[in-house]
C-alpha cells in the first residue's frame, strides 16, 4: 500500500530538524533580549474561541473537530484546531486577571489552516509570536517592529522592508471614497494587491458593488510610499485620519530610535485581512520579491475584550513566519553549517568489550558530551568509523584488547586524522576542550597512522 502524507504538511528528518532548531534558537535569543517570556497553549480550541475573529474568509480556513459520539454522526463541531497563536494569547489574558501588565510573551507552535498548499505556504506550519498586552503607546508598537528587525538581521537578512500602516487610516480612506458600508469588502480586495495586482482589486471591487468612481478615488489616497505619502493624506482624512497618522509618526519615530532606520516604511495600501486589528498594522517583505511577507502583526485592542466583557485590555503583537523563512534560508543557503547532534562515537571492538565501551560512552556523556556507542554486534572498525562520519561526530574512541589491558584508550580526531592515546578521563577532558564538537561539520578524512601522545595535542 502507498503511503503519503497529508497535502500540506512535511515530515522532517534529523538534518532538517537541527537546522530548524539553531534558528528558532537564535529567535528566542533575540525574544528573550527583549524581555519577552515564553507561553505555550494547547492545539485545541473551543470552536467559539476561534470563530468570529478572522473574518468570513479566515473563518472557512479554520480544521474543524467533530464531536465524538451521536453529534460527529450529525456532523456536528465543538473543537478545532487554533489558526493561529494570538486569539489564545487573548483568552489567556482574559481567564488570567493576576498577569502582571504589560505582559509581553513569545510563542513558538504549530498552527493549521485549511488553506491551499503552494510555495512558501503549508496547512500545518509554526508561527514565531511576540506580543504586548496592556500598553496603548505606542512606543509597543515600535517594540514589535524592532523585535522583527533584530531577528532578521539575526538570521543573516539585510535587504528587507518592513511595511506600516494604520487600520484607521484605511477606514478613512474608504470613507472619503464614499463608500464606508462596503469597508471589510474593500479590506479583503486590498489585501490581495501583491498577488493579483491593480487590475485585479480593481475587478474584485467591481464585482463587489464597488462604484467606479470610488475605486478611482481609492487610487488617488493610496498614491505614495513613506512619509510623503503621510503628508499626502494628512489634509485628505479627517480628524479620525489625522490621529492615526499621528500614531504612525511616534510608530516611525521610536522604531528609529530603536535601530530600524529606513528599512521601516509607510505603505497605504497594506491591510492586512483579520478583523481584529484596529490601529498600526506591520509587515515584512524581502525587496528582491521572491516571497511574500515573511512577518506580520498589528494593534489588536478589541480582542481581549471579546473573551471578559468586564475590561477592555490594548495588545499588539507579531508573526514570523518560520516556514517561509526555513525555504528562504535554505534556498539561498544562509543556514551555514549547523552543529551535530553527535560529538562522539565510541566503537565496539567486540562483545567481550562491549562493557569497556559503555564505561566509556557514559564517561563522555557525564561530561555533556553528545555522545552514542554502536548499539548492534559491532564489526569491523573500518564500518563504525565511517558511520561517525555519517552521523556527524567528530572524535572516535576505540578500545581493543591492547588499550583494555593498558587502561587506555584510542580517541581519533575525525577532522584532523590524528590520534591520541589516554587514559579515559584525559579522553574526555581533551574532548570537553576541543569545544565538545564544534559547529563544522567534519569532513571524511581518512584516520592518519599519526599518533601523538598527551592531552596537549592540537587537535
Amino acid at each position: 500500500m502507498a503511503v503519503f502524507l497529508p497535502k500540506g504538511t512535511r515530515d522532517f528528518l534529523p538534518a532538517q530538524m537541527n537546522a530548524r532548531l539553531a534558528v528558532i534558537g537564535k529567535l528566542r535569543e533575540v525574544f528573550a533580549r527583549f524581555g519577552f517570556e515564553p507561553l505555550e497553549t494547547p492545539a485545541l480550541e473551543r470552536i467559539e474561541t476561534l470563530t468570529g475573529k478572522y473574518g468570513d474568509e479566515g473563518d472557512k480556513l479554520i480544521f474543524r473537530i467533530l464531536k465524538r459520539g451521536e453529534g460527529s454522526d450529525r456532523g456536528e463541531t465543538d473543537l478545532a484546531l487554533r489558526y493561529d497563536l494570538t486569539v489564545p494569547l487573548a483568552r489567556v489574558v482574559a481567564m488570567n486577571n493576576d498577569l502582571v501588565m504589560p505582559f509581553k510573551r513569545y510563542q513558538i507552535q504549530p498552527v493549521w489552516r485549511a488553506d491551499r498548499p503552494q510555495r512558501g505556504r503549508f496547512r500545518e506550519f509554526y508561527q514565531c509570536d511576540c506580543d504586548i498586552v496592556g500598553c496603548k503607546d505606542m512606543s509597543a508598537d515600535a517594540e514589535c517592529v524592532a523585535v522583527v528587525h533584530e531577528s532578521l538581521l539575526a538570521l543573516g537578512f539585510t535587504d528587507f522592508t518592513i511595511r506600516l500602516n494604520h487600520r484607521a487610516i484605511l477606514r478613512a480612506i474608504v470613507t472619503a471614497a464614499g463608500v464606508p458600508e462596503r469597508e471589510g469588502a474593500v479590506l479583503v480586495a486590498v489585501d490581495k494587491l501583491d498577488k493579483i495586482g491593480r487590475d485585479g482589486v480593481s475587478a474584485e471591487l467591481l464585482a463587489k458593488g464597488v462604484p467606479q468612481a470610488s475605486i478611482d478615488t481609492l487610487w488617488t489616497l493610496f498614491e505614495g510610499r513613506g512619509e510623503a505619502a503621510l503628508d499626502h493624506l494628512a489634509g485628505a482624512l479627517g480628524e479620525v485620519g489625522a490621529k492615526a497618522i499621528a500614531e504612525l509618526r511616534d510608530v516611525l519615530r521610536f522604531a528609529r530610535a530603536m535601530g530600524v532606520g529606513e528599512r521601516l516604511s509607510f505603505e497605504p495600501t497594506l491591510a492586512r485581512g483579520l478583523d481584529y486589528y484596529t490601529g498600526p498594522v506591520f509587515e515584512t517583505v524581502l525587496n528582491d520579491g521572491s516571497v511574500g511577507s515573511v512577518s506580520g502583526g498589528g494593534r489588536y485592542d478589541g480582542l481581549v475584550g471579546m473573551f471578559s466583557e468586564k475590561r477592555e485590555v490594548p495588545a499588539v503583537g507579531v508573526a514570523l513566519g518560520l516556514e517561509r523563512l526555513m525555504v528562504i534560508l535554505e534556498e539561498r543557503k544562509m543556514l551555514g553549517d549547523v552543529r551535530p547532534t553527535t560529538t562522539a562515537l565510541v566503537t565496539v571492538f567486540d562483545e567481550s568489550l562491549r562493557e569497556a565501551s559503555l564505561t566509556a560512552v557514559t564517561a563522555l556523556r557525564a561530561a555533556g558530551v553528545a555522545a552514542q556507542i554502536t548499539l548492534d554486534a559491532g564489526g569491523k572498525l573500518g564500518k563504525q568509523l565511517k558511520r561517525a562520519n555519517e552521523l556527524g561526530a567528530r572524535f572516535a574512541l576505540v578500545i581493543g584488547p591492547e588499550e583494555a589491558q593498558a587502561g587506555i584508550v584510542n580517541l581519533k580526531d575525525l577532522v584532523s586524522g590524528e590520534q591520541h592515546k589516554l587514559a579515559l578521563a584525559e579522553a574526555v577532558a581533551f574532548v570537553v576542550g576541543a569545544g565538545g564538537g564544534e559547529t563544522r561539520r567534519p569532513q571524511r578524512a581518512q584516520p592518519s597512522h599519526t599518533q601523538r601522545q598527551g592531552p596537549g595535542a592540537r587537535p
